[in-house]
């Protein structure tokens, strides 16, 4: 019964995913296409801090005011407050298959801007970006992944989400330290960001729309249509 108590389940339903994965690659592929978002999450939020010691290098204003620290820093997050609230209307209106990729858009061009940016100043901007992609990927890649999903493995599924947060994070770790050394170090460590976004854009192509948003939107025509046959 619905609501019920299940004894097992929690423990049976990553079982029951890989299970289904092996039999039917397709949802698995669903779930991580869409967890990307997640990845761009952890990613940004750990990337700058190894870029930051060679942006100060760079730019003497930043390395002597730490409020343009700061600034770079945060603005990222302040773009996630304002991406986020978006990305309910956004999700809403477009559904969550378009959400995310105006997410992709939004981190790749946030992305090119940091890498190219000849000031301090257009790094704040490209900040902006990244966290407006940042903020409307983290609240609707898991509700387009629990929409989607088979009922009995929808948690394990919506969990590739925190997975590849964590696992973004540690990959810029590994990207912070593989191009210490290299020419152009900073640049390279914000603009690499476009990859998987670019990655999700393309891959978000081959994903239907969320069925339960497909749904509400035929149920919300049917009921406007009879609203108007009675007028």
């Amino acid at each position: 019964m619905e609501g019920g108590i299940h004894g097992g389940a929690d423990e049976s339903a990553f079982r029951e995913c890989f299970s289904l994965a092996w039999k039917n690659p397709y949802v698995l592929r669903l779930a991580f296409s869409a967890g990307i978002g997640g990845l761009l999450f952890g990613y940004d939020t750990g990337v700058i801090s190894g870029a930051l010691l060679y942006i100060r290098e760079d730019f003497k204003t930043v390395d002597r005011e730490t409020w343009l620290q700061e600034m770079i820093v945060s603005m990222a997050v302040a773009g996630a407050i304002v991406g986020a609230a978006i990305g309910g209307w956004a999700n809403d209106k477009f559904g969550r298959r378009s959400a995310i990729l105006m997410a992709d858009f939004l981190f790749l061009i946030g992305a090119i801007i940091m890498a190219a940016a000849p000031n301090p100043s257009l790094i704040v901007i490209g900040r902006v970006f990244v966290g407006l992609g940042v903020g409307m990927a983290s609240m609707t890649a898991p509700l387009y992944i629990s929409e989607a999903s088979p009922a009995k493995i929808r948690g394990a599924l919506v969990s590739t989400n925190g997975f590849l947060i964590t696992g973004g994070q540690f990959l810029s770790y590994l990207i912070n330290l593989g191009f210490t050394d290299v020419k152009g170090t900073w640049r390279w460590m914000l603009g690499i960001a476009g990859v998987p976004a670019f990655l999700q854009f393309i891959l978000m192509f081959t994903l239907p729309e969320s069925p339960r948003w497909l749904y509400r939107k035929v149920c919300m025509n049917v009921f406007n249509i009879n609203s108007g046959a009675w007028m």
